[in-house]
Parts: C-alpha cells; structure tokens; sequence
C-alpha cells in the first residue's frame, strides 16, 4: 500500500539517456581522432572532457539511488546498467589516451573501421535506453549489436593477423596489437551494455 502512495523516482530513466549521450559523443570523438590525428591532442582532451562529465553523472545516479524510497527498477540493475555505461566511456578515453602514449601518428585502416564500428554501436545503444520500457524494439537494437560485435571482432582478428605477415617491425606489432586490442575490447563491452539494457527491459515489461 505504501508504494501506491509514494511516486517512483522515474528521473532514473533521464539520467540513463544523458549517460548513454555521453558514451555516443566519446564515440564519435573517437571516430573523428583515427580519422585526423593531426587533431590527436585536441580530440584527446574532449574525450576526457566526456569521460569526466560521465564519472559525474555515474556518481549522482549511485547517490540517488540511496536517496530514492522507491526506484522505477531494482537498485542493482540501475547500479549495473550505469556502471556498464560508465566503463565503455572509460574504455574509449583508455583508447585515446594509448593514442597518445604509443605516438601513433597515422591513420591505420582496420582502426578507423573499429571506430565506425563502435559508434554504430553507441548511436544504437542510445536508442535502446531511450526505448528501455518497450522489449521488443530493445531486442531489435541488441540484435543490430551482437551483429556489429560480429563484424568488429572479424575486422580484430584480420587486422591482428596482418601485423605478423612478412617481416613486420616488433615496435609496430606492439604498438598497434595494443590498439587494436582496446578497440576490440570496447566494442565487446558495448555488447555487455546491451545485454544489461534487454535484460532490464524484458524484467520489467
């Protein structure tokens, strides 16, 4: 009786949208950084930007859900679903920030295919917190990410292979294995928000 009486604190669902903008800008700034490195330092400080604005964010989101008598959905979900967020924001400023660390100062193909990957993966992922209370068009988005997941780990795996091939030069392996391995990573953890966001979606439909 007394849920009846006491609102839901429904302002959980804008919180996860803003999140999920900020995990699209960092991947669209990323995307435009394998695109121009001659803009690396530039790019690089917007994502931390980001990255610094998304910590924020994930900290309000834990102290509210202290505060909240009553949460729209479970506490550890919203917890889980804001943490998942929150470390692919992380992963990405870890991908800029090797950029810099490694001194990669070209353009490498298979990378700037990567970055398209992950932000297809963060435009949709944006779209499936949005629609987070309607389970069918979360699934859909969940599908087009595993399939993106699909391509990004194919496009690791050629891209990898490609460093070894002939007589390739041990500091260039290192220094795009690297690369290519946070990418990878990221998209791997955009598939893990998915799943976080279907999972919520069908547990409370």
């Amino acid at each position: 009786m007394l849920s009846r009486l006491i609102p839901r604190d429904e302002e959980f669902f804008d919180l996860f949208n803003q999140l999920a903008e900020h995990l699209k800008t960092s991947a669209q700034l990323l995307d435009k950084l394998f695109s121009h490195p001659e803009r690396t330092a530039e790019l690089v400080g917007q994502i931390k930007d980001v990255e610094h604005l998304a910590d924020e964010l994930t900290h309000s989101i834990n102290m509210r859900i202290d505060k909240s008598f009553i949460t729209p959905i479970d506490r550890e979900d919203i917890h889980m679903l804001a943490s998942r967020l929150d470390d692919v924001i992380d992963r990405l400023d870890g991908t800029a920030r090797r950029v810099v660390m490694l001194h990669i100062n070209e353009v490498r193909e298979p990378a700037k295919r990567m970055a398209h990957v992950l932000c297809s993966a963060a435009d949709l992922i944006a779209k499936a917190v949005v629609a987070i209370k309607k389970p069918k068009e979360v699934s859909q988005y969940a599908t087009r990410i595993k399939q993106l997941e699909e391509e990004g780990d194919a496009i690791y795996h050629e891209a990898v292979g490609a460093l070894f091939a002939g007589k390739p030069d041990p500091i260039e392996v290192i220094r795009w294995k690297e690369v290519y391995e946070t990418l990878e990573q990221a998209i791997d953890d955009c598939m893990g928000v998915a799943n976080a966001v279907h999972s919520i979606s069908i547990k409370n439909s």
